[in-house]
């Protein structure tokens, strides 16, 4: 089994004390932490064949899955500047390699994995500045609503220091990308903590409550637009939901009249705000209850202050210019 001494060693210390344990559900198949492990293995011997340097940035265009979570892990090992590309980035694929510099492309889309240069060198001084540090990277989109698409990066250090201590391993709903914040924060949180990741193929009420039940989820990371359509389909009462203890929203804006009637539908499970932005990663946050939408924030590795009627918030993994 491939052991991992790198950057990632500090967060997969019950990865390797509990190999045989559930790491991922992907298409209806259960991966273990062995697994995962020794496809780290793998890349981290693919990534040194093919010549892809330490410090540069390199696009892995994936959805979660096991081969995807290994070539991360295998990255950040080797230093790298990681963009993660889901599916959903498909339009704007080519200005967030270009934005982002690219040099090394990472395909995970088809039948087999493939890796080929591109021939961009690193002119940014943000990113020159990581790679002379010698820190992984972790480079994330806005959705360029006010116009032209904003990258976000963060130095990778700080986003691990941030599960360096332990939590209750759970079984989580993989819900939001994998190029997302919020989907890569949930990715570290079960890995660090010896979870599981159950992925979905569908984001429909119906299909996630489908795999709440077959899967035993505990934990539904979700955005309230898709909490509003599952009080309005009423798939929870057509599945078995016993397992969940804990739904986390956010992304947006909820509204009160849904969060008092997801409280009414689901009065067993534990509602709670999330905040966080591409350009600062995932605050800790403690809501007042479940159904009040007061939200405490802070934590480790963030300052936050109230400045003339504004929120500052400053993290210690988002890089400024």
């Amino acid at each position: 089994m491939y052991i991992a001494t790198g950057m990632t060693g500090r967060i997969l210390e019950l990865a390797h004390a509990h190999p045989d344990r559930d790491a991922i559900v992907w298409c209806g198949e259960r991966f273990s932490y062995g697994a995962i492990l020794e496809q780290q293995g793998q890349w981290a011997k693919r990534l040194r064949e093919a010549a892809v340097a330490p410090g540069t940035p390199v696009a892995l265009e994936a959805d979660f899955s096991p081969a995807a979570i290994a070539a991360l892990l295998a990255l950040i090992d080797r230093r790298c500047i990681v963009v993660p590309l889901s599916p959903a980035a498909h339009q704007q694929r080519d200005e967030y390699l270009r934005i982002a510099e690219v040099a090394t492309l990472i395909d995970l889309r088809g039948s087999a994995p493939a890796v080929r240069h591109t021939g961009a060198s690193i002119d940014h001084p943000m990113l020159r500045r990581l790679a002379t540090i010698g820190h992984p990277g972790l480079v994330l989109f806005s959705s360029g609503s006010t116009g032209t698409s904003k990258a976000a990066l963060h130095d990778f250090l700080p986003l691990l220091d941030k599960f360096i201590v332990r939590r209750p391993a759970a079984r989580m709903l993989a819900f939001l990308l994998f190029d997302h914040i919020g989907g890569m924060n949930t990715l570290l949180h079960v890995l660090s903590n010896g979870g599981c990741l159950v992925t979905v193929k569908r984001r429909s009420p119906d299909a996630i409550c489908a795999a709440i039940e077959r899967w035993r989820v505990e934990v539904l990371p979700a955005t309230p637009t898709f909490l509003h359509l599952l009080i309005l389909s009423e798939a929870f009462t057509r599945h078995d939901l016993s397992s969940l203890r804990l739904i986390t929203y956010g992304t947006e804006a909820m509204p009160e009249a849904t969060l008092l009637r997801l409280r009414d539908v689901l009065p067993d499970v534990v509602l709670q705000q999330t905040y966080g932005l591409s350009e600062l990663g995932i605050l800790r946050s403690k809501s007042k209850s479940s159904d009040s939408l007061w939200v405490r924030i802070g934590g480790e590795g963030f300052e936050t202050r109230e400045r003339e009627g504004l929120l500052e918030i400053r993290g210690t993994s988002s890089l400024r210019a």
